[in-house]
């Protein structure tokens, strides 16, 4: 029989490191660890019975609140579900303190049922691995189990931020040996003060703690205080002269959760007089900072063609991962220009796989530092203005040709919820086709709009749950548009939505298969040789017709449903936001259609983009 008391001492201690909120799916093996959270004071426990849902579910809390959720399963399959949340939690930076629980060491590998290798279960997907002994209640268990604890949420929320794994095996019986009440502990984390007088008392003071650290005793058992490394003064002088003496230089900005990082890369752009290639993600094209340099139609204005031809940047300044468009990237591999990637979590993202310059400093901080350096004095260039009279041309072209545009169109979504939703609101979108409509149509707005995406990975599954996670700890209201694959990918989410009466907007672009696949190689004609298949087989292999109707789906699992036309979207939008529970608004499409529409629209703004730049105008 387990130490009950010990492991109500292990949940308080998560608590005590800054946990508030576990995610717990149904088991005997975690019996006594679900007792124990349940239980804890301060710890909101979410109740949910798929396990791969249960993951991106804790991941969306994980994102939305910036601090460690604890996810809890019990032995065997159950744990390996979580693993494509673990997955995208390391590669997108995200804080998780996964708990498995385990069969104790006799019973593995003799063919006992509901036990697999639980060692090191995620691999390097888990930044962190700790197998817990079995709680006999000895005094040097109890220091292990409680110190361990407290290193798991530091160890995951440390820079890089990710997942950690701590495996607990159990011995049956599996029900608590005592009350459920606040657990006592025999050990303490700092001496019981005793009264001293004279020289005692002032060599007690001499030695006593400086006051920031008091109120660190007692709580938590292990304790970790974090810092965000900072650059060396020289160092920063270097960077700002180097920047002060190019011309031709832009900043892309990429997906990235930091909330200091856009008024500070908005001061950087200030400074150098260097436009923003914002990714929709970045936290640039929204918030009340400056947005004069940001640029929001970047996707479209870097894409091959004589503008940018001409308009080559000699140094790019990059934060965050790499951006959603593949055309900057595509940029990046034929301009070669001079790289600086800011980072303080020490990564190396850089896919460009060009010559780079990987700042290991805290990315805000630096922008700010560097600005500062260059005088903080608005910089404004023939180049910037070239850069951003070409976004005006773009952003210009964009909305007259969607003015013009009288049916479906799936990139119409994304200005709907721009429109709707208020500040303070979430908006997340699926990978494929809706992030990069997403990229394509996100205005610069000075909302206070929170815009995510699972672009770690870039999958597909998990997308429904982490938006409803991100909606069961938002203080405003939560949007997601995703497409008709995804949504199917992850239907048991609907069900924790309604166990937990959570509340959300989702826009289901339903164009019955894999749209993405249109605007890839293996749709285009010609784009095969002879007998290799293709066009042959791609509908079976890649557009994957479905023919699902959601509504009663939906329906089953406590949700509202409504199929709107193009005309009614945006009215639908509005009145959903914000209403309570999970509304899901379906806009039908033809893929075919949608990859001529999207063809046509880059043709439009490729011709306005040229026409931005006045010819034989050598000044600009």
């Amino acid at each position: 029989m387990s130490d009950s008391r010990l492991l109500r001492l292990f949940a308080a201690e998560l608590v005590a490191a800054g946990v508030t909120d576990a995610v717990v799916c149904p088991g005997s093996r975690s019996t006594p660890l679900a007792l124990a959270l349940r239980t804890a004071v301060g710890l909101k426990v979410w109740m949910h019975l798929d396990e791969r849902a249960a993951g991106f579910f804790a991941l969306g809390m994980a994102r939305t609140l910036g601090r460690p959720v604890v996810l809890l399963g019990t032995s065997g399959t159950a744990t390996v579900n979580f693993a494509p949340a673990v997955v995208e939690a390391q590669l997108s930076r995200v804080p998780l303190v996964v708990l498995t629980a385990d069969r104790p060491v006799e019973l593995q590998d003799r063919g006992a049922p509901q036990t697999v290798d639980q060692v090191h279960l995620y691999g390097r997907a888990a930044k962190w691995f700790t197998n817990l002994p079995l709680m006999d209640g000895q005094p040097v268990t109890e220091a292990h189990v409680r110190g361990m604890a407290g290193r798991a949420v530091a160890t995951a929320a440390a820079g890089p931020a990710g997942p950690v794994q701590v495996n607990v095996p159990f011995r049956e019986p599996l029900i608590p040996d005592g009350p459920l009440g606040e657990p006592t502990p025999t050990l303490t984390t700092a001496p019981t003060p005793t009264k001293t007088t004279g020289d005692d008392a002032a060599a007690a003071e001499a030695a006593a703690p400086a006051p920031a650290l008091q109120p660190l005793l007692g709580a938590p058992y292990l304790a970790a205080i974090p810092g965000r490394p900072t650059l060396d003064p020289s160092m920063v002088n270097g960077l700002a002269e180097l920047f002060g003496r190019t011309v031709r230089g832009l900043i892309v900005a990429g997906p990235d959760d930091d909330p200091e990082l856009p008024a500070a890369v908005a001061a950087l752009a200030n400074a150098t007089g260097y436009p923003i290639l914002a990714d929709p993600l970045s936290g640039l094209r929204t918030g009340p900072h400056d947005r004069s340099l940001v640029m929001s139609r970047a996707d479209q204005v870097v894409r091959p063609g004589t503008w940018i031809e001409r308009n080559k940047p000699d140094l790019v300044i990059r934060t965050g991962a790499m951006p959603t468009s593949k055309p900057i990237l595509q940029l990046l591999e034929r301009a070669r220009p001079g790289l600086i990637v800011l980072d303080g979590d020490g990564g190396w993202r850089e896919p460009a796989l060009i010559p780079a310059t990987l700042v290991h400093a805290d990315a805000a901080a630096t922008a700010q530092a560097v600005a500062m350096a260059m005088g903080n004095q608005a910089r404004r260039l023939p180049w910037s203005r070239r850069w951003m009279a070409a976004e005006k041309a773009a952003v210009k072209a964009m909305n007259a040709w969607q003015a013009e545009l009288y049916e479906p169109f799936e990139g119409a979504v994304t200005t709907a919820l721009a429109d709707a939703l208020p500040d303070g609101a979430v908006l997340w979108s699926g990978n494929s086709m809706p992030v990069r409509d997403l990229d394509a149509w996100l205005p610069s707005t000075s909302k206070r709009l929170t815009v995510r995406s699972n672009r770690g990975a870039n999958g597909i599954d998990g997308v429904v749950s982490t938006a409803l996670g991100s909606a069961a700890v938002s203080e405003g209201p939560v949007a997601l548009v995703i497409g008709d694959v995804s949504f199917l990918h992850d239907l048991n989410a609907l069900l924790a939505a309604k166990t937990h009466g959570l509340s959300a907007t989702i826009v289901l672009v339903n164009n019955d298969g894999g749209g993405i696949f249109s605007f890839l190689p293996q749709a285009q004609p010609g784009s095969a040789p002879a007998g290799s298949g293709l066009p042959e087989h791609y509908e079976e292999l890649f557009g994957t017709p479905h023919g699902v109707d959601v509504a009663p789906i939906v329906a089953a699992l406590g949700g509202t449903h409504r199929l709107v036309d193009h005309l009614e979207l945006a009215t639908a939008v509005k009145e959903a936001v914000g209403r309570r529970g999970v509304n899901v608004i379906e806009l039908r499409t033809d893929r075919a259609r949608n990859y001529d529409l999207h063809r046509g629209l880059a043709a439009a703004v490729a011709r306005a983009i040229v026409k931005s730049t006045p010819s034989g105008n050598k000044s600009w």
